[in-house]
């Protein structure tokens, strides 16, 4: 039988255990309902401690960003580890843009080559956007270098303007990848009126901060503004995969 005082050891061993780890908790609780009471739509779960004290990381996708215990102040930016001079940022933004890109749904893309390729790359595109041009006359370049292109529409001049009305019939027609490649090389796609995801596509796009088009994510949610040659894109993809 144990004796009085082992017992009273053993619980205040127990004691020093779990108090920390509940102390963790509750804080994170707390800090999850303060937030949550003052930003409209956040995910109390998207709600996670952050590398400094007091300061907690809020994923909205496709945005991210900081916010204080209380909920008062947001940090919209980069934390920056002067130790390892590495940017702790990056990896949550990318994972909040990956999110939202994915979460637009493949059936409502334009998908150009097979699912089981060694790359999928996401691209914003403009039909009336030169570079955008260039990049599609490229199609059967990256899908033979093993990269899938995914299409969501961003016309840069905005919702209304000709170069939506131009995503809108491409997105409305019967085969959406033949009226692509018609559109890009200047054919004028009719079609009729249908329910369609292009203005989802440019409130994405706005969201993430696009400036341009074409806009490529990677599979790591990386946004990579520009066209980018499909032996180079091949490259960087295969090196970034080591």
């Amino acid at each position: 039988m144990k004796s009085p005082l082992s017992k009273i050891i053993v619980m205040l061993s127990v004691c020093l255990f779990i108090s920390p780890v509940s102390a963790e908790n509750a804080e994170l609780e707390a800090a999850r309902k303060n937030i949550a009471k003052l930003i409209t739509g956040v995910n109390p779960k998207n709600i996670l401690p952050s590398p400094v004290n007091g300061l907690y990381q809020v994923l909205m996708p496709p945005r991210f960003f900081y916010a204080s215990a209380d909920g008062r102040y947001l940090v919209d930016g980069d934390l920056i580890d002067m130790k390892t001079r590495q940017n702790v940022s990056q990896g949550p933004r990318n994972n909040s843009v990956s999110a939202a890109v994915d979460g637009m749904g493949e059936d409502s893309m334009i998908i150009f080559g097979k699912k089981d390729m060694k790359h999928t790359v996401t691209v914003f595109t403009d039909i009336d956007c030169g570079y955008c041009r260039k990049l599609h006359k490229e199609i059967s370049n990256y899908n033979k270098a093993g990269i899938r292109i995914r299409y969501l529409a961003y016309p840069r001049a905005g919702i209304g303007s000709g170069s939506f009305k131009k995503a809108e019939a491409v997105w409305c027609s019967k085969d959406q990848a033949k009226a692509m490649t018609d559109a890009k090389n200047g054919v004028d796609v009719k079609s009729k009126d249908c329910k369609n995801p292009v203005a989802k596509h440019y409130t994405l796009g706005q969201m993430i901060g696009l400036r341009g088009t074409p806009a490529l994510v990677l599979e790591d949610g990386t946004v990579v503004p520009g066209y980018i040659p499909a032996a180079r894109l091949s490259e960087a993809l295969n090196q970034a995969k080591k």
